[in-house]
């Protein structure tokens, strides 16, 4: 069972880091495949052969079921990829009828909420079932005016019948290194679609409520949030609250979330498979303690098989509450799993049960091994079954609650480090207090507070959670609060658990810190620097902006910061410092803004508070929180610096621009050239014509560069031919956002550029460029994430 089921594992796993899935004629070699090894059971022969040679069935075994993994996985994945938006239909106004699926979530702009579509009556048009809507303002606010905007446009509810015309796209979200990706995590929740709703279109309520259980359910889960947001108002941890209840992490601040996560107690902020087992085991325990009073009761039934049933009830009622996740329809089969197993009286190992829920999750859903919540929640059952099952003798309540703290913690960090780069040092101490006081207080009086509408038990939750997080608050202030570091290679997980398996034998075991030593290439193995007067620079994909690494042998510089995305989300916390933690760049000595534009400064702020920053350039004058302490300058032609033999030196704005207040924020830009041994590049921010005559005019003869990062993302008011002639690029860079609605780039930009004969990259269309300047090897090697890391969900959207 146990090889079965990691085979099993391993052949989806398998399918989903495949560029392309298998195709039907070798589908159909790999079915034949499997019947033949399930009608050799039946052969005689091979029969007395395999029990001659047990490890021959033990072959047969794993090769049927990985085989198994591969097909199922490559048939979910053709059938939910069949549904899709054509290329054609993209941005194209389509009107539909369909019904609100999802509860809707107030943003700056407007509403989003997911819709399923009943009705397509556009004529030839072809839209997929499930698709992410926004209905947008004409405004941004500011996160104090949610509550207030909430009441005055929240037009749409959960459960409603509209006929609407939008918009759609494919999902089309960045892709980086050590990046989050948007495309799978969309292709799992079966979301084939995102767009918005014209305001100047239909927008017709044909029906004020859809009888099916799911949207009746979702009408639930908005009506609970709303009572929610009512009792507890402008309560400052009020969407902690809302999540614990109903799985709706969305009104937590950003602030909030860098506790939870310095803390290591994320996993406890939203409905989490702990929580599940939490609620369900105290259901147990209460439901044990009064039917075993009840002799009647038990007559019929016996305590431990209702006591049973009751907490799978309360499990999946809870599961049905937050949403029904996916992470928490895991839990809640592996629930069930180990439920039926108990309920039977059959006494099976519990890693027996952990295989079965473990085949159980992947064949409801295949995507599971590409998430990190499914190998952090079986491999933290998994250690702990290793390390506290099967030992001899008894220890008290406190000396088990300290050695399960000890199992997860350094049981966990291989994978943490793996999957997020970070650990968290207090986590122990922080989950000692926070689980308890969470799953056993809070998210119980919430419940009870939500469902029977006694709104002192909310405030009360309210009151206790908001001590709690003084406390974590307080343990975030130390400064070994996180381990963060590079990406380690994948390679080194294996020594890591080999070492991990050999470190948590039992006591008495000889020599088990030697397990110690399997974690050693985790933490000392660092990515390759360039070598002296060698540079490689990422273009990261942040969307419509800018975002540049620069790295030398021992420096590195970032040039711009992308986006501001919404008030809580931006290119700063969500991309570059990800990068810069997987990279194992721990400070930059340099961080040089182009202009004030959102694109290219809006994630300035989550940088500063994130990264250490030597100095600061920049043109034009940030506000910066206080506690900062950086050296910050206006950036001019003229200045220049070295390092690691390569020359960096701002060529744009001139000194004298600053006086000028009619001058464009954009051709006000800061225009860098960097120049290695192997070659050179230049930054331009978003320069226009103006900017680019002065810059041919005053560098006649040492404007040109190797690569070039084309000015203002390939617009119209950019990239004029005298420009493009002085600096003659061999490869051209745009960066641009997924069918932006500025047009970039431009088609006329980009034929200039082409008819140079110069290589043309795009974000949208290849993700993040890679450039190594290697002088040794005499060339630019260049590389796209998008080819690099190319999986076959990426195949519909490029």
């Amino acid at each position: 069972m146990i090889l079965a089921a990691l085979m099993l594992v391993l052949g989806c796993w398998s399918v989903q880091q495949q560029a392309s899935l298998p195709s039907t004629p070798c589908l159909g070699v790999l079915i034949v495949t499997i019947i033949l090894l399930l009608a050799s059971r039946y052969s005689h022969h091979i029969s007395t052969c395999l029990q001659q040679k047990p490890w021959l069935s033990y072959l047969r075994t794993s090769l049927l079921a990985f085989l198994v993994g591969i097909c199922w996985a490559t048939s979910m994945a053709n059938w939910r990829m069949a549904d899709e938006l054509p290329h054609q239909w993209q941005q194209k106004t389509i009107e539909v009828v369909g019904v609100v699926a999802s509860v809707p979530e107030i943003t700056e702009r407007g509403t989003r909420f997911r819709f399923d579509i009943e009705k397509v009556l556009t004529p030839n048009a072809i839209v997929p079932s499930h698709v992410s809507l926004n209905h947008y303002q004409d405004f941004f606010a500011n996160p104090e005016a949610l509550s207030q905007l909430a009441k005055a446009q929240l037009n749409f509810h959960a459960g409603e019948r509209w006929q609407l015309v939008v918009r759609l796209k494919r999902p089309h979200g960045t892709v980086n290194p050590h990046g989050f990706d948007f495309e799978a995590w969309a292709l799992a929740e079966n979301i084939r679609a995102t767009g918005s709703i014209k305001n100047k279109g239909r927008q017709d309520r044909l029906s004020a409520m859809v009888y099916q259980p799911k949207y009746v359910l979702e009408r639930l889960r908005e009506y609970i949030r709303q009572h929610i947001g009512n009792v507890l108002k402008a309560r400052p941890y009020s969407g902690v609250i809302q999540a614990l209840v109903m799985g709706d992490d969305s009104s937590i601040t950003q602030d909030d979330w860098q506790v939870f996560l310095h803390t290591g107690t994320t996993h406890l902020m939203s409905i989490s498979g702990l929580h599940i087992t939490m609620l369900s085991g105290l259901t147990f325990l209460i439901v044990s303690y009064c039917w075993r009073r009840i002799p009647t009761l038990v007559m019929h039934l016996p305590t431990r098989k209702a006591a049973t049933l009751a907490g799978v009830v309360i499990a999946l009622l809870y599961a049905l509450i937050a949403g029904f996740s996916v992470p928490t329809q895991r839990t809640l089969y592996m629930l069930i799993v180990f439920a039926v197993v108990f309920w039977s009286g059959r006494q099976v190992a519990i890693s027996q049960v952990l295989a079965m829920a473990l085949m159980v999750v992947v064949l409801f859903d295949p995507w599971a091994v590409i998430s990190a919540g499914f190998w952090l929640s079986f491999g933290a059952v998994a250690i702990l079954a290793y390390a506290l099952s099967a030992r001899v003798g008894q220890e008290n309540w406190l000396r088990v609650a300290i050695k399960t703290q000890w199992v997860v913690t350094i049981g966990m960090l291989p994978l943490l480090l793996i999957m997020f780069n970070q650990v968290s040092i207090i986590s122990p101490v922080a989950n000692a207090l926070a689980i308890p006081l969470i799953s056993f207080v809070v998210t119980p009086l919430a419940l009870l507070g939500s469902f029977l509408h006694i709104d002192t038990l909310i405030i009360f939750a309210h009151e206790i959670l908001s001590s709690g997080m003084w406390a974590l608050k307080w343990l975030d202030q130390s400064s070994i609060a996180v381990w963060q570091q590079q990406a380690p290679p994948s390679w080194t997980l294996l020594p890591a658990m080999l070492g991990l398996i050999w470190l948590l034998l039992p006591r008495g075991w000889p020599l088990r810190w030697f397990g110690l030593l399997g974690f050693l290439p985790m933490f000392l193995i660092a990515p390759v620097k360039p070598v002296i007067g060698d540079m490689k620079v990422t273009v990261l994909d942040v969307g419509q902006g800018l975002s540049v690494v620069v790295q030398t042998a021992t420096h590195a510089l970032l040039y711009d910061a992308g986006p501001q995305y919404s008030a809580q989300n931006d290119a700063g916390s969500r991309i570059i410092v990800p990068f810069l933690r997987g990279e194992g760049i721990q400070n930059l000595d340099a961080f040089l803004v182009s202009h004030d534009d959102n694109d290219h400064s809006g994630g300035m702020q989550s940088v500063l508070t994130q990264v250490p920053v030597d100095w600061l350039l920049t043109s034009f004058e940030p506000s910066l929180q206080p506690s900062l302490k950086l050296a910050r300058q206006r950036c001019f032609a003229g200045q220049h610096w070295q390092w690691d033999g390569v020359r960096f030196e701002v060529l744009h704005p001139v000194l004298e621009s600053y006086a000028e207040e009619n001058l464009k924020d954009n051709d006000r830009s800061c225009v860098l050239k960097i120049t290695s041994r192997a070659g050179s590049m230049l930054l331009t921010g978003d320069i226009e014509k103006a900017a680019e005559s002065q810059l041919s005019a005053a560098y006649p003869n040492s404007l040109r560069s190797d690569v070039l990062v084309v000015p203002h993302h390939g617009s119209k008011t950019s990239s004029m031919p005298d420009f493009i002639a002085a600096v003659q690029p061999q490869v051209s860079l745009f960066t641009v956002g997924y069918l932006n609605r500025f047009g970039h780039p431009k088609p006329l930009i980009v034929n200039r550029y082409q008819a140079l004969g110069s290589r043309i990259y795009r974000s949208d269309a290849h993700g993040a460029v890679q450039l190594q300047f290697n002088a040794q090897a005499g060339q630019i090697k260049i590389a796209d994430w998008r080819t690099q890391q190319k999986r076959y969900w990426h195949d519909a959207t490029d």
